[in-house]
């Protein structure tokens, strides 16, 4: 190419082009014009003349005549202008190559490659002046072109003749350059040569070619572009790689001259032992120089010529595994034309003494790296032997035996590691790989093949049990499958050992989420799915093998007696894999006919009941794969069971297994050919479209009558398998059955007993799941045969018998079910004959299934199943419960277990301890927590613990759902009628005991008139028990029926008020007692404005030197709080605000029942100031103490009552007179946190002498026993000692 002229000619055409659209466009920006001038349009770069042109900086020279610009149409005008815009563009980011931002660099490419898919020209002329204009820039800036040059050439479709050539010579230019960049600057410009291959090929390989036969060794980058061509098999097509292989091949022929001159020799021996920077991968030209040398041996005439290159190579290191493999590699290639020699020089380096010594005598300590160069060796050998056998092909069979008893010697006799098994599992492929390729292998038997069987089955017995790491298992099934093939054939039991050693190394690993962990500290881990994978394929095809080479009925009993171990194997991943290899078997026989259709199945039911148990696996494809393998197994015993109508068969040869790797030829005796394999054609099976439930019922219809009944009883004895899967299997069974048949099974209760009896074996969560959905379903038709089944074990409960009873009731209108028949065996209460005091529990069926179930209705409260339930039934529930109370107070039951109970069930709760937690349980599980909160403030619970208070008990529950108010009590009071027409003295009890106290709630109008009312207790008058007539009379006097009484009973108050200062501690109790009962009577018509009266009167005898009078104080003002919710005056208010702190500190009173009293008053009075958190409130004065309940409380109290602050602090500092030591130590507390959190406050209000005595009281408490308040106390001391050193 004339580079001149074709500058001279680009030049002109742009001056031309450029002057024309110029003139036409004036307005073109000046930084575009600039970036133009570096910018050419043409097809080959500008002189340095033309470069040199003096330009004005904002325009072009016009070079064009006016006619011509004129004839220059705008459409033309805006191509143009586009193309010198991308040129400018283009040209630009080739100059920010020089750039060190990694981001914009690649930025640059991309869009460099972009705009190469669309104008390749434009790009390319582009890089080409800018190589050319810019002689002077620097190597990497060079380096980073070169690398943009290669993905434009990859990127564009084709490539002109001109760009061809030029691009050519600039890689060969800058191939042999050296540099700064070292290889990897002569890399970059040899693929670009790489790159033009893509387009022509064959003007690349002329120039390679006159670059190797000059005689003298060629230079690295053009073996690195030998090596890329031959390596990237994408380069080429078929046509092209064989056309370059035939190239390569003239090459080397040419290059065998060499081979004696002795610089060339050397020079080659260099580059082959030229240490890589790693040793884990090798460069492509030292890859490609071991197959260039073993093709130049391969072309040598001369046999000694070749053996002395042999031995020399062999002579090198065989440290690295590259190395090892190129060496091989080149004594394969050798051994196409020299097998004779090659096998000479093997056996003579293998007797050698360095090999000798490296099999006997390696310790790898105090050896030199010299030494260490031969310890691997016989791994080179063994590669070389499978090279060998790979390569000569044809020529190999008579040479197969030697080649294998010297593998074998190798595997024995050298040190085991991983590179040995990994050389001589490669070497063995290879051969094996050659043999089968070979159509005569079938005439020759190999007689060492039980040697290398050996060899294999000790390797895999050494693969690590609880790892896969790498290829090994799949290699030597592969290899073993193939062996198998060849003459002589297995005998059987080394054919057992075999197939047992294989199963067991592939389906006995652990599952793939534990291999991954062993592989999470490798540097490149694995892909252990993948790797798994291509393991299991290999043992299913070797399955296949098998059952091809012997197609009988003997040889699948056979390989499904070494699976049956597996598929009844305890580990649910054994069963998982074992059925998945029973699958890829069973489908092969489905699909295919080797075996007889006339011969007899053995055991093939066996195998039907443990696929019919494993196609109920969880994991979908497992699952999925199971349903499969029953389908063929299903249509194999039809296919024998009705052979006269299998439908005609459709011959075809197995083309698929020869695509799946099997191969066509057999190794077995010729004179006994196989059947033919065929491919049968039939309808689709309903069966393979079933699911898990599904295939299940459809099999089960073709099993007589004794099979149906093992599959159920082994479903049921499957529950307390040890094996999990095998859990799961079986009550996914038993779902499968009782969704068919549940409804007629008439053992529902024994059913419901068996799987209780299993359910504590069963540790999978998702098999317990669906052996409790069992139930749900048999509870559908048969809810009260399994009420009283359960009910036998459920007094007292464990886990499993709650999740039996969970499960009774997981749907909605069961659970209602299960409710009403618990209910119904509640109310069934004999009163067994003799009950003592002291006496054991009943021992009448009757009688204990009334205790058990109020024991399960106690725990069915804390299920969600039955939440909506029991909320729905609340007041059948609450009457039931108060009833049972009551009942079990009849049945003198001891509240403690006695001594042979304690031995047998320690901790199990007493049946007066478990009615009373149901109620209980009733209040807090509903909602209710209000109306237990006031039971439990007042500790009223003690109350339903003897036949007494009972009565008490009931009324104070009833009171407090009228105080709170509750939302049940109309709903309630509808329930009551029928109990009051019960026939059992205690329903009817318990019912008049709540009505006389409804009777003070206006919802009760809402239900009963106060006509109606009064007819129903005027009724109970009647009733045959005197303890009901006497409530009745109670009833009747209620001021509902007697407005008048509010009149007297408020007139009442001033003399009981001024009765509170009589000096007998006991008349004032009563006094106040007889207070809170006027209160309580008054009801809705309340105390008005005498309120503010007994307020103040109550709240003056909370300091009271007597521990009654306290608690009865606290009691009458509490009382007044709850009867005057709603309608207090203000004044009541403040005397409420004004108590909040005395009944705080009393809260550490040394009276018991003071402290009770206080804890009830402060939440009623907290109920009325409506402070926020009740329930926490509540629950911390119940159950809370320490620090922390102290704090909170003290926190509510300030946040929600600052108006009252001054006066909160001064009450507090009068009870540090207090000489109770507790409530003086929380009155000093409270200061001090008063203090800390509202200093300036406090500051103005305590005085200097409520700053001594606080630092007397914290003094004190620093010696006190509790750590929390010493360390308080010395906190608190110090901010006091700060406060009153301010105000000095």
């Amino acid at each position: 190419m004339d580079r001149q002229h074709l500058e001279k000619q680009h030049s002109h055409i742009t001056a031309e082009r450029t002057s024309s659209t110029m003139s036409q466009s004036p307005r073109i920006s000046s930084h575009i014009l600039e970036s133009m001038k570096d910018v050419s349009c043409g097809k080959a770069p500008q002189t340095a003349a033309h470069r040199d042109k003096p330009m004005h900086p904002t325009t072009i020279f016009l070079c064009k005549s006016k006619s011509s610009q004129a004839a220059l149409v705008p459409q033309e005008q805006k191509v143009f202008l586009e193309k010198a815009y991308n040129a400018a563009i283009c040209f630009k980011m080739l100059r920010d190559l020089n750039g060190s931002d990694p981001v914009r660099l690649k930025y640059i490419v991309k869009k460099i490659k972009n705009m190469a898919h669309k104008a390749p020209n434009l790009v390319l002329e582009a890089i080409h002046d800018y190589f050319v204009d810019s002689p002077k820039i620097s190597d990497r800036h060079r380096f980073r072109l070169l690398h943009v040059l290669e993905a434009v050439i990859e990127a564009i479709d084709s490539l002109e003749g001109s760009w061809e050539e030029t691009f050519m010579q600039l890689a060969l230019e800058n191939m042999t350059k050296s540099t700064e960049l070292e290889d990897a600057y002569q890399d970059a410009a040899s693929n670009v040569l790489v790159a033009i291959c893509r387009h022509s090929w064959r003007a690349v390989a002329q120039h390679l070619e006159t670059e190797v036969l000059t005689g003298v060794f060629p230079h690295r980058s053009f073996l690195y572009v030998m090596g890329t061509l031959t390596s990237k098999q994408e380069l080429f097509n078929q046509e092209e790689k064989t056309g370059w292989e035939e190239q390569l091949t003239k090459i080397a022929a040419q290059s065998a001259q060499f081979l004696s001159v002795d610089v060339w020799s050397k020079e080659l021996l260099w580059a082959l032992t030229k240490p890589d920077r790693t040793h884990q991968e090798q460069p492509p030209e030292k890859a490609f120089l071991f197959v260039f040398y073993g093709l130049v041996l391969q072309a040598e005439e001369n046999s000694t010529t070749v053996r002395t290159h042999l031995r020399t190579l062999l002579g090198t290191s065989h440290q690295w595994p590259k190395q090892r493999e190129g060496l091989a590699l080149t004594m394969g290639l050798t051994a196409v034309r020299h097998l004779d020699h090659v096998w000479a020089v093997l056996e003579q380096f293998g007797r050698s003494t360095p090999i000798k010594w490296s099999l006997h005598s390696f310790s790898p300590k105090g050896r030199t790296s010299e030494d260490l160069q031969w310890k691997w060796a016989s791994s080179t050998i063994l590669l070389a032997y499978g090279q060998m056998a790979a390569k000569a092909k044809s020529h190999i069979l008579p040479w197969v035996d030697n080649i294998l008893s010297r593998m074998v010697f190798f595997f024995r006799y050298s040190s085991w590691d991983e590179t040995l098994k990994q050389s001589f599992l490669t070497s063995i492929l290879m051969l094996v790989g050659a043999v089968s390729r070979n159509r005569g292998a079938h005439s020759y038997e190999f007689f060492q093949i039980g040697e290398l069987l050996e060899c294999l089955v000790v390797l895999m017995e050494k693969e690590p049990t609880d790892a896969l790491c790498t290829s090994t298992r799949q290699q030597t099934i592969h290899i073993i499958s193939s062996l198998c093939k060849l003459r002589p054939p297995l005998d059987v039991e080394k054919k057992s050992r075999l197939l047992s050693v294989c199963l067991r190394s592939v389906l006995a690993l652990p599952l793939l989420d534990v291999l991954e962990k062993h592989t999470c500290l490798f540097l490149e881990p694995p892909n252990v799915q993948t790797l798994y994978q291509q393991t299991s394929e290999a043992l299913d095809q070797m399955l296949q093998t098998f059952i091809m080479q012997n197609p009988t009925a003997d040889e699948l009993q056979f390989l499904l007696s070494h699976l049956h171990v597996w598929l009844a194997s305890e580990k649910a991943h054994e069963r998982q894999r074992a059925v998945n290899s029973c699958v890829g078997l069973l489908k092969f026989l489905s699909d295919n006919l080797y075996l007889d259709p006339k011969e007899d199945l053995k055991r093939i039911g066996q195998l039907m009941g443990m696929l019919g148990i494993l196609c109920q696996d969880p994991d979908k494809y497992t699952q999925h794969r199971s349903l499969e393998a029953l389908g063929h197994v299903y249509q194999l015993i039809m296919r024998h069971r009705e052979s006269s109508q299998v439908p005609e068969l459709v011959p075809q040869q197995l083309s698929q297994a020869s695509k799946d790797g099997a191969l066509l030829w057999s190794s077995g005796d010729q004179k006994a050919s196989l059947p033919t394999p065929q491919e049968v054609v039939f309808p689709k099976d309903p069966v393979f479209q079933l699911g898990s439930h599904q295939v299940i019922k459809e099999v089960s219809k073709h099993l007589t009558l004794a099979e149906l009944t093992d599959l159920v009883s082994t479903a049921v004895e499957g529950l307390g398998s040890s094996s999990p899967f095998r859990v799961q299997a079986a009550t996914n069974m038993l779902l499968a059955v009782i969704q068919e048949h549940g409804a007629k099974l008439e053992t529902a209760a024994n059913l419901g007993r068996a799987i209780h009896l299993q359910l504590s074996s069963v540790r999978i969560p998702q098999a317990r799941r669906d052996a409790l959905h069992t139930i749900t379903l048999l509870a559908r038709n048969h809810a009260p045969e399994l009420v009283a089944a359960f009910l036998d074990f459920s007094m007292p409960m464990d886990s499993r018998t709650f999740q039996l009873w969970r499960a009774l009731g997981a749907e909605q209108h069961v659970s209602r079910l299960v409710l009403a028949t618990l209910l119904a065996w509640l109310q069934e209460r004999p009163l067994p004959v003799g009950t003592s005091r002291s006496g054991p529990p009943p021992q009448d069926r009757t009688c204990r299934h009334s205790l058990a179930a109020m024991n399960t209705l106690h725990k069915l409260q804390y299920a969600q199943e039955f939440k909506r339930t029991v909320l729905e039934a609340y007041p059948q529930l609450l009457l039931a419960l108060l009833s049972q109370v009551h009942y079990v107070l009849e049945l003198h039951l001891p509240t403690e277990p006695q001594p042979d109970q304690q031995a047998q069930e320690p901790g199990a709760p007493s049946p007066q301890s478990i009615s009373l937690g149901a109620l209980k349980s009733l209040l807090s599980t509903t909602g209710h927590w209000r109306d237990f909160a006031h039971l439990e403030l007042q500790g009223a619970w003690d109350l339903f613990t003897t036949m007494d208070t009972y009565p008490q008990g009931v009324g104070l529950l009833a009171r407090a759902m009228v105080q709170s108010p509750c939302g049940q009590i109309k709903a309630v009071a509808l329930r009551l009628l029928p109990s009051l027409q019960s026939s059992e003295q205690r329903e009817r009890k318990v019912a008049i005991l709540i009505l006389n106290e409804f009777l003070y709630s206006p919802t009760l109008l809402e239900v009963l008139s106060e006509q109606d009312a009064l007819s129903v207790l005027a009724q109970s008058l009647r009733d045959p028990s005197p303890e009901v007539q006497v409530l009745s009379l109670q009833g009747l006097r209620n001021i509902l029926f007697h407005p008048e009484k509010g009149r007297l009973l408020r007139g009442q108050l001033p003399p009981f008020l001024s009765g509170f200062f009589q000096n007998s501690e006991p008349v004032v109790v009563r006094v106040m007692g007889a207070v809170s009962d006027v209160l309580h009577r008054l009801g809705a018509h309340g105390a008005g404005a005498q309120s503010l009266a007994v307020a103040i009167n109550a709240r003056a005898f909370f300091d009271d030197e007597r521990d009654g009078i306290r608690a009865a104080s606290m009691a009458l003002f509490g009382d007044l709080v709850a009867a005057m919710a709603g309608k207090e005056p203000s004044s009541l208010r403040t005397q409420v605000h004004q108590s909040m702190v005395p009944l705080l500190l009393h809260l550490k009173d040394p009276c018991p029942a003071v402290v009770t009293q206080a804890k009830f008053a402060f939440y009623r009075c907290s109920m009325l100031l409506r402070w926020r958190l009740p329930h926490t409130l509540f629950c911390t004065l119940a159950w809370e103490k320490g620090l922390c309940a102290r704090h909170f409380l003290w926190s509510s109290l300030m946040t929600q009552s600052q108006e009252e602050f001054s006066i909160h602090l001064s009450q507090a500092l009068s009870y540090l007179h207090s000489h109770h030591h507790h409530i003086k130590t929380w009155a000093a507390l409270f200061i001090g946190y008063t203090g800390c959190f509202h200093t300036q406050a406090t500051s103005q209000t305590v005085t200097d002498s409520d700053l001594k005595l606080l630092f007397c009281t914290f003094e004190n408490l620093r010696k006190d026993l509790e750590p929390g308040i010493r360390e308080s106390a010395t906190r608190l001391s110090g901010f006091f000692q700060e406060l009153a050193a301010r105000r000095k």
